[in-house]
Formats: structure tokens, C-alpha cells, sequence
């Protein structure tokens, strides 16, 4: 490869990285509520598959970090899946001395929430992104976001009675 050809690839390399930096973080802390045990496999993934696609960002249509983000949530949920199918735990019945504990476990409502729901609630509650970010990285409107919350707290409302 020519000299500046190699040298036109560590630019790019670069400036990704300086654009990757600041959020990585948020992607971590985005992969772990969406992944939590395949966190730090979801961000690298996320990371390699933004770098595939890295000619495919247009800032016109969002930030770096709300494209970024929005590709880490694509892949936790393709790890969520993938994982869902492969440790699917045999059926049993339980034992009669299994009662079900009653409990508040907003952790475990959230996990009940339809999957937008959940989305919407991860990213705008526990990542930290505003609304616009999250409307980028569900791909939809404001509007469809601010909608989906309030869905998604009157769903968990009802779950926690």
C-alpha cells in the first residue's frame, strides 16, 4: 500500500477514535442495560460495526453519538436474542413449596416492558440521553419517544400494584 494511502487510513482511524471517545461510556452504560452480562461484547461489536459502516453517517440526520448509541442498541438486542434462543432453560414445574415472593422490583418490571418501551426507558432514565438522542437511536420522532415514556410508566405502574 502506498505511503498515503496508509496514511489517509490513520487519519480516519483517528478522528473515529476522537469521535468514538467521548461516548463510549454512554455506550457501556446503554449495553449493560440492554445486555447486562454481554455488555463489554455488545460495545466492541457496536464499536466494529460502526467502523464498517463509518461512510455511512450523515450528520444531517443526528449527532455521532446518537447514531453510535443507536447502533449499540441494535446489537444488544441481536446479542439479546441470539442469547434468548441458545440458553432457552428447560421447562419445569415447581415445587409446591416454591411461593412466589411478592416484591417491588422495578428492575424486573422494566425487564417485562415491551421491547420500545424498554428502550425508551433505558436510554432516556438510565443512560442519560435526551429525548432528541433517544429519538435517534430508536429511529423515530420526539414526539413517538415522549409518547412511548409515558406508555412505558403507566405500564410499570400497573406492574408495581
Amino acid at each position: 500500500m502506498p505511503r498515503r494511502q496508509v496514511s489517509k487510513a490513520g487519519d480516519a482511524a483517528r478522528e473515529f477514535e476522537a469521535r468514538v471517545e467521548p461516548n463510549l461510556e454512554t455506550m457501556l452504560r446503554l449495553a449493560k442495560r440492554l445486555g447486562r452480562d454481554h455488555a463489554e461484547d455488545i460495545v466492541q461489536d457496536a464499536l466494529a460495526r460502526a467502523w464498517a459502516k463509518r461512510g455511512q453517517f450523515d450528520p444531517a440526520l443526528g449527532s455521532f453519538a446518537a447514531w453510535i448509541l443507536a447502533i449499540t442498541a441494535d446489537q444488544a438486542y441481536k446479542t439479546w436474542r441470539w442469547h434468548s434462543r441458545r440458553d432457552r432453560p428447560i421447562a419445569h414445574e415447581p415445587r409446591e413449596s416454591q411461593a412466589p415472593e411478592v416484591m417491588l422490583d422495578l428492575e424486573a418490571s422494566i425487564r417485562k416492558l415491551p421491547d420500545r418501551q424498554r428502550l425508551a426507558v433505558d436510554c432516556f432514565y438510565f443512560a442519560g440521553l435526551s429525548i432528541a438522542e433517544t429519538a435517534a437511536v430508536m429511529r423515530c420522532s420526539e414526539g413517538t419517544v415522549k409518547s412511548t415514556l409515558f406508555d412505558a410508566r403507566a405500564t410499570l405502574r400497573e406492574l408495581l400494584r
